[in-house]
């Protein structure tokens, strides 16, 4: 038989590493601001056409290169970082495996101008696929100029395989962000399609944070600063009302790089319960600085998941420092010990206590009780609570009705052919189970309504009907609200702003990255719309690949869970009955639209067989 095995080319093997490192232009502009940043540069203007698939360019001012190694700069492995085994271990700059430029260049064209300080002309270089076509002097700047033009070109299936611009440029926005971040020492520009996005001049890590991230920021920020023999933690985490329901605004930084850590953020949140919701998320920018011997961040090919020698050390020290910044600024309940100076100037402190005085003590009524049985909480007895038990007895006993007065409901005609009963003239008495589920008699047992899950039911059907109007009333505001996003979350909420007018928003744009809402769909509860809006983004972060042809169905569902969140629409026998009426109504009342049971029934037979 002859041999099958072969060595692979090496164009062949570039473009399956190639894989590895850029798996889209926000790969491909990550590789190259870092490159940039250990450069030593102190400006970098990042310029941005066609979401990257066009042209992704980078200007520096760093140190650049000499004409040997800005072409041994494209070789695989090739790199300044590291001489022997031991220096992996000790890695504080952003590259340093040597693939990045011989990724980039597998798949794209490139261009690369460089000169050094020393230099009286720089060098440029053309290659395209690996394959270098031009290599000459040129003039330009200090620097480094680099252009990335028409990623994929070699690999047709790859760049089919990208999303819509939108989606494309908020990766590479998350990208910029997060270098950027990283870096308030380092002014960045960034140019998308000739209009400039950001321009960020060097500063303090606040005016980063609000610059990047919006002025809603500025006054919700919270300092963190925490230094020990192991770990050090500086940063920012926002107030509790600085908590969206969206993620995203969650910052980590090892050595001043970006990581995505699930343990490390459980600590945070840990933090924070009993401060905002359960479903929110809160938002930090927080840097730990720690010996590189202790992290291994050679893991990944993106380096953004890391291994830490002691978890749990960096746990428990991120914990206790997030608490620490809460409490201290009276954010979070702290226990303090210490008297307030006042109190220790007042003469029951300073002058010390006499027989007589200490007599009299012991005789008053709160010395007695307090020392009653030796137990600080015991309360003194009086016969006037003896009967409490026969009070509570008397409150939980039901009114007897007026005459004529009818406690019951009859359960709509829908309903009861659609459970297969013939219970259409039965009366039912309705009972309120825990706030969450109603109880309700039928002819033939019981029947168990979970109430949110109804409401979701009749919020979808409700929403549905509006959208296929396509004339949804808009319940118009009396003051309008601004919401200013994330440059991230605002690009997602533009491109939904069509479905949410079909069903009764009118939102506005007002300015790069605010919106105004000028009205609500009908029924919708004031003051509830940033909760939607914010799931609803929410949802579309993390929407899948397929799902782009049922965004509509799943919009309308996600925005029906969110607002079937009204309990306090059913604690009157009217809002049970409506709730029972609107069910009932509906074409498909007996599961959500996530397929979830919305009602059981339980007949007699099985009730009576429960009591034997």
């Amino acid at each position: 038989m002859p041999d099958i095995i072969q060595l692979l080319s090496d164009h062949i093997a570039n473009q399956i590493a190639a894989g590895e490192v850029i798996q889209r232009p926000a790969s491909a502009v990550k590789e190259l601001l870092e490159n940039a940043i250990d450069a030593g540069a102190t400006e970098i203007q990042l310029i941005i056409k066609d979401s990257g698939k066009e042209l992704i360019q980078v200007i520096d001012n760093g140190k650049g290169m000499s004409p040997t190694d800005a072409r041994m700069s494209f070789e695989r492995h090739a790199t300044s970082k590291i001489r022997s085994i031991d220096d992996l271990f000790k890695i504080r700059t952003m590259g340093f495996r040597g693939e990045a430029l011989a990724s980039i260049a597998a798949v794209t064209q490139v261009e690369l101008k460089t000169r050094q300080a020393g230099s009286e002309v720089g060098s440029r270089i053309l290659i395209e696929g690996t394959e270098v076509k031009l290599q000459e002097a040129c003039a330009m700047n200090v620097g480094t100029n680099i252009s990335v033009k028409n990623l994929f070109f070699n690999v047709p299936a790859r760049r089919h395989f990208l999303k819509s611009p939108s989606t494309e440029f908020r990766h590479i926005l998350d990208e910029f962000t997060r270098v950027a971040l990283a870096y308030p020492g380092i002014g960045f520009r960034l140019i998308n399609n000739g209009t400039e996005q950001f321009h960020l001049t060097i500063g303090s890590l606040k005016q980063r944070v609000v610059g990047l991230l919006g002025n809603t920021y500025e006054k919700k920020l919270v300092p963190v600063e925490e230094n020990t023999e192991l770990l050090n933690i500086q940063g920012f985490i926002g107030k509790p009302d600085a908590a969206t329901r969206t993620r995203g605004m969650q910052f980590f930084f090892i050595n001043n790089r970006f990581i995505r850590n699930a343990y490390l953020h459980h600590a945070v949140v840990k933090a924070y319960e009993g401060l905002i919701e359960k479903e929110s998320f809160p938002f930090y920018v927080l840097f730990l600085e720690v010996d590189p011997a202790r992290v291994d961040v050679n893991v990944h090919p993106t380096k953004q998941e890391v291994k830490f020698e002691d978890d749990q050390m960096m746990y428990a020290y991120l914990n206790a420092a997030v608490k620490h910044a809460l409490a201290r600024y009276n954010i979070a309940p702290s226990l303090d010990f210490s008297l307030n100076s006042e109190i220790q100037q007042m003469s029951a402190v300073q002058i010390p206590a006499t027989e007589i005085k200490r007599e009299e003590t012991q005789k008053g009524y709160l010395y007695n009780v307090f020392t009653d049985s030796h137990q600080a909480h015991v309360v003194e007895r009086k016969d006037s609570l003896k009967a409490w038990k026969s009070l509570y007895e008397i409150a939980q006993t039901p009114m007897p009705s007026a005459p004529g007065e009818q406690q019951s409901h009859t359960i709509p005609s829908q309903g009861s052919m659609y459970a297969g009963n013939n219970e259409a003239e039965d009366t039912s008495n309705m009972l309120l189970v825990h706030g969450d589920m109603l109880v309700t008699t039928v002819k033939s047992g019981l029947m168990l309504i979970h109430i949110r899950r109804a409401q979701e039911r009749i919020w979808y059907e409700r929403l549905l009907e509006q959208w296929n109007d396509q004339a949804a009333p808009s319940q118009q505001v009396l003051f309008p609200s601004s919401y200013e996003l994330p440059p991230q979350d605002a690009l997602l909420l533009n491109e939904v702003l069509p479905d949410l007018a079909r069903i009764g928003f009118d939102i506005a744009p007002f300015g790069q990255h605010t919106f105004v809402v000028q009205g609500l769909p009908s029924g919708m509860p004031t003051g509830e719309e940033k909760n939607v809006i914010d799931e609803v983004i929410e949802h579309l972060k993390h929407e899948a690949p397929d799902a782009v042809s049922k965004r509509t169905e799943l919009l309308l569902a996600h925005m029906a869970r969110r607002l079937s969140r009204n309990k306090h629409a059913i604690m009157q026998a009217e809002g049970q009955r409506a709730l029972i009426d609107e069910l009932f109504a509906c074409t498909q009342p007996e599961y959500t639209p996530g397929g979830r049971k919305v009602f059981v029934m339980i007949k007699k037979e099985m009730l009576e067989g429960m009591l034997g």
